[in-house]
């Protein structure tokens, strides 16, 4: 059974409903925890069905994706193993989650937040890793280090509105046609971002 494929196409009917705007923060608020559908799903009809409140929707797209984050970072520090490592696990994204580890340092652990908010890579594993990072981390060393809460909220905000005004702006713009070519683009767009933020990492490692 498709499931994924089924709550997707769910979540563009519910784009068309009455209460939309509810649905949208609610799905908003859950994908940055645990939710596979991003909001972007809702958004972007939304948008396009009324274009003179789309900034409003990428409004309450971008604040109900970070409160999730919030829960999905103190999620991390507090109950990480064994109960969210577990969660992890039957999501499949044990392996995503390793692999933002490995990167995840408190040099460029900001930058990680910003690649998680703005770009495919899941916001979630961001979420939960930066919770998880500043434990150990203040665990070892007795302080978080750069990964605050603080920060986290101030980037996630950043990243999150970024990506959602940006599309509300390109629909509100171009109609119709630019939100299908978003839609078709926005992922290679987004690993266009990752591959650059990668370069410059390893340039960064190399002259150091």
């Amino acid at each position: 059974m498709k499931i994924f494929s089924y709550l997707y196409e769910v979540c563009i009917k519910l784009a068309k409903h009455r209460n939309a705007p509810i649905f949208l923060c609610v799905n908003s608020f859950i994908e940055s925890i645990f939710w596979p559908i991003p909001p972007d799903v809702m958004l972007a009809p939304m948008c396009l069905a009324k274009p003179k409140r789309a900034l409003h929707f990428a409004a309450l797209t971008t604040v109900f994706s970070v409160v999730g984050a919030i829960c999905g970072y103190y999620l991390g520090y507090f109950i990480y193993d064994p109960y969210i490592a577990d969660f992890i696990e039957w999501l499949n994204y044990t392996d995503a989650m390793q692999t933002v580890r490995s990167w995840y340092t408190q040099e460029y652990g900001i930058l990680m937040i910003f690649i998680g908010a703005f770009t495919p890579v899941p916001y979630k594993v961001i979420a939960v890793t930066s919770g998880l990072v500043a434990a150990e981390s203040m665990a070892s060393t007795g302080s978080v280090g750069m990964i605050t809460i603080l920060n986290f909220v101030l980037v996630s905000l950043v990243g999150r509105g970024m990506r959602f005004f940006l599309e509300a702006g390109i629909i509100m713009w171009g109609g119709e046609r630019m939100e299908k070519a978003l839609r078709r683009y926005v992922d290679a767009i987004g690993w266009a971002c990752i591959i650059l933020v990668a370069i410059y990492i390893v340039y960064k490692l190399a002259i150091g």
